[in-house]
């Protein structure tokens, strides 16, 4: 942790001066390298202590995983990393996360819809994501207030399109138990790539408001770069 200061402290010394001098930039950059790769271990180290921990309550509560496929363990500490994997470019989490619980006579069939029930809770949090984007375009931009429920709205009824316009997405986390009237709890954890989310999201907003008429549609297109 001393080190770890140390290094943050030279970041903001060096990023005062990294202007006025080539050397002093590289430094800087190697610097800054060197802090991500201290915190990467320190949050990897976190986050596998939190997957033993969580799949040993689960095992307690009679959850496997399916023959063939990664220890629970294992599935829980991949699924932690992505939810605080974040994005060099824009400094966003690069994932969006869903998950969905379900109970059925059959393996498969509360399988498929916990995958349902996932796929839905990722949409609506894809909808909140995108949702807090335009609303924030829309306060700052000289739309009528007709205009501007018009959108608004097309943001709150777009969840469904959402959920049909996802694509494939990365099944992390899937386990079961058997219960006793023997029927499967099936649970799983899916993620989708945030940009790749952000621009389903804008095409099924797009969609429901071409349905109101093409020219608001077009002024979305130039709010938010469509």
């Amino acid at each position: 942790m001393k080190k770890l200061l140390i290094l943050i402290a030279s970041i903001f010394l060096l990023s005062s001066v990294c202007a006025q001098n080539a050397d002093d930039y590289k430094t800087f950059i190697k610097e800054r390298k060197a802090v991500q790769k201290l915190v990467s271990s320190e949050r990897n180290e976190k986050v596998s202590k939190d997957a033993r921990k969580t799949a040993k309550q689960l095992a307690k509560q009679g959850w496997i995983v399916a023959p063939g496929t990664l220890p629970l363990e294992k599935q829980l500490d991949k699924s932690y990393q992505m939810q605080y994997e974040m994005d060099i470019n824009n400094g966003l989490p690069k994932y969006i996360q869903g998950t969905g619980k379900a109970i059925s006579s059959s393996y498969d069939a509360a399988k498929m819809q916990a995958m349902a029930d996932a796929k839905t809770e990722l949409a609506g949090n894809i909808q909140t994501e995108v949702a807090a984007i335009i609303e924030e375009k829309l306060a700052n931009n000289e739309l009528g207030q007709k205009d501007a429920v018009a959108i608004s709205n097309a943001v709150q009824v777009s969840k469904q399109v959402i959920v049909q316009s996802i694509g494939r997405v990365i099944t992390v986390v899937e386990c079961y138990r058997e219960l006793k009237n023997r029927n499967y709890e099936v649970q799983v954890r899916i993620f989708y790539n945030a940009e790749t989310a952000t621009q389903t999201a804008k095409k099924a907003i797009k969609e429901e408001l071409e349905k109101k008429g093409e020219e608001l549609s077009q002024e979305l297109d130039k709010m938010l770069g469509f």
